[in-house]
């Protein structure tokens, strides 16, 4: 299936000015929006309290976690946090996202991917785009060979876009299917 609503692509080479003060975070987002765009895929955003522990964060502190087809948040969790994990939810196998519980697993290729995914997806988030996610990421330390998120995407991420591709997550113009791995 097609996306029905076109990618809003920002100049990826110059990042809005909010980027400057700091990371995206829940509170901040249009929250309705990205609750629908994860629910297309057929994600649950629950919101946890204030300072509390979030389930299923890999990282803990603020960092979204997931635990079967939920992903949980707080208010101070980065968006683009929110939109890995998601991406790592959409990424997975049938079966691992059936066991589904704090560690996505998975092998270099398919971080890539997920990483890649979570660029595309972003141009759905407002406020967001690809220039916010780029440097969200490269400010929370995502570490690329090439120095920055912008620069592996556009120059060395050939292999994580053709990794979506064979796995039918977007189609041949980078949108997404709205699907998740099979």
């Amino acid at each position: 299936m097609s996306i029905a609503q076109p990618l809003n692509h920002d100049d990826p080479a110059t990042p809005p000015p909010a980027a400057a003060g700091g990371l995206l975070h829940w509170c901040d987002a249009d929250t309705r929006s990205v609750t629908a765009l994860l629910g297309r895929f057929g994600l649950e955003v629950v919101e946890c309290a204030s300072e509390a522990e979030i389930p299923g964060s890999y990282f803990g502190d603020s960092e979204a976690g997931l635990i079967g087809r939920r992903i949980f948040l707080r208010a101070d969790t980065p968006i683009h946090s929110v939109m890995h994990e998601a991406c790592h939810f959409i990424c997975l196998d049938a079966g691992r996202r059936a066991n589904l519980d704090t560690d996505a697993g998975g092998d270099y290729a398919e971080e890539d991917a997920v990483c890649y995914l979570q660029v595309l997806l972003a141009d759905s988030i407002p406020a967001m785009g690809r220039a916010r996610m780029f440097a969200d990421m490269d400010a929370w330390g995502y570490t690329f060979r090439l120095g920055s998120a912008r620069v592996w995407f556009e120059q060395d991420a050939v292999e994580a876009r053709d990794w979506l591709l064979h796995q039918g997550l977007i189609d041949d113009l980078e949108h997404p299917t709205w699907t998740v791995r099979q």
